[in-house]
């Protein structure tokens, strides 16, 4: 798709995010092909905790490519200016576009790599693709923020999986190269030279993989301060113009927190404290964040007229999204001292997560099924989401055959008891 103008930009970039999650970089890739040839693409991307890494294209380059290769982009990019050069990839020096966004609040990357023969990118072209990654990003960032639950809980099986995985071979190599470097350093050895050597080799490994653990951590996870600092920038603006003061207590702690369960305290608190200000009188609210046994401890406590409920606090989606992650609201309300709401969210991964049949679906059906649960006909479903009639009774049929009902009405019935 050529991207000169803006109504083709603007089409790109309808036609990129309209796609599901794992289809995104798929779609960026072709509508990015006239306009910028490439030969492969690839994504880091702070948004996402159970795959922040994402290639597509030919397999003898994507198939090498790793972390460390797009970690060193994102540090050093400028956002608003890509960068064109060429880096050691795959076992060759290649020409490439890298091209940064803060557009969510971790920073994202985008890699495009080009054949050898490739013509550099114009600066008009330049502009159209950092606009249209910046649209894909926040696209992200509102994704990951305001995630459906079976969303965040296909989210939580991939981080769990993951996780297992990598400290199943972390663990695997560490013992390998630790016994391969006991015997490496054993005084009963012949060739001291041979020895030397294996050893050197040995250690790097060692290091590589140590540093390897601890970028994936850097880019899954979030310092609990800084996540809370997130929070702090997004709450001020609720309160700028109103007489309520609000006090925040940061997390004394210097532990990091997964992605999924940043997001979720933030918007439980979010939620929490425009309940909190539909009150009358309430004059001050403290939030607070607090980290023991394994638990984040989120806390918005008012003086208010004491009078909050759970069935006022527990919609839907907020309710659906603590169950995904196995954690909980308390409420404490006493008649003229105010409230004292607390969200408590594991932080481990290890247990499963709460069944939920809504896994199934794909993101546009969880779409259709939610506004469908609102009782909204095919025609309103179609406008909202800017697709056909036909689409929606496409995906209504999917939804049915995927979570074993026969009507509308019961696939709405079921959406209400998960949610």
């Amino acid at each position: 798709m050529e991207l000169t103008g803006s109504v083709p930009a603007l089409t790109a970039a309808y036609e990129v995010i309209r796609q599901p999650l794992g289809e995104i970089l798929p779609r960026l890739s072709s509508v990015l092909a006239e306009s910028v040839p490439h030969l492969a693409a690839a994504e880091l991307s702070t948004h996402c905790a159970h795959s922040p890494f994402k290639t597509h294209g030919a397999p003898e380059i994507v198939d090498r490519l790793t972390t460390a290769d797009l970690a060193p982009l994102l540090a050093s990019g400028t956002p608003g200016r890509p960068w064109q050069g060429t880096l050691d990839l795959a076992g060759a020096e290649r020409p490439v576009i890298a091209v940064t966004s803060h557009a969510t609040p971790r920073g994202a990357v985008l890699l495009l790599v080009r054949d050898a023969a490739a013509v550099p990118a114009d600066e008009p072209t330049l502009d159209l693709v950092q606009a249209l990654w910046d649209v894909v990003t926040s696209h992200f960032d509102r994704m990951a923020t305001e995630a459906l639950p079976g969303a965040l809980a296909r989210s939580r099986t991939a981080a769990r999986t993951r996780a297992r995985v990598i400290a199943e071979l972390g663990e695997g190599y560490s013992a390998a190269l630790t016994g391969l470097l006991g015997v490496l350093r054993s005084r009963h050895l012949d060739d001291a030279a041979a020895r030397a050597t294996a050893t050197d080799l040995a250690v790097a490994a060692l290091v590589a993989l140590r540093a390897d653990a601890e970028r994936d951590q850097e880019i899954a996870e979030e310092p609990a301060g800084q996540a809370f600092a997130r929070l702090a920038d997004s709450l001020r603006p609720l309160v700028r113009y109103s007489p309520v003061r609000l006090e925040l207590g940061a997390p004394d702690s210097p532990r990091t927190l997964p992605a999924d369960v940043a997001h979720t305290a933030r918007a439980t608190v979010r939620a929490v404290l425009l309940k909190v200000l539909e009150q009358e009188p309430v004059s001050r609210v403290h939030i607070g964040w607090a980290i023991a046994d394994g638990e984040l401890r989120a806390t918005v406590r008012d003086d208010g007229p004491g009078t909050l409920t759970a069935c006022a606090l527990t919609p839907g989606l907020l309710r659906d999204r603590l169950d995904v992650l196995n954690g909980r609201l308390d409420i404490d309300a006493v008649p003229g001292w105010g409230s004292t709401v607390t969200a408590t969210i594991p932080l481990s991964a290890s247990q499963d997560p709460v069944a939920d049949p809504l896994t199934a679906l794909g993101e546009r059906e969880l779409q259709v099924l939610a506004r469908l649960a609102l009782g909204h006909r095919n025609r309103m479903i179609a406008e909202e989401l800017h697709i056909s009639q036909s689409t929606v009774k496409f995906h209504v049929a999917n939804i049915l055959t995927k979570l074993g009902v026969e009507s509308r009405g019961a696939a709405a019935a079921l959406f209400h008891t998960v949610a």
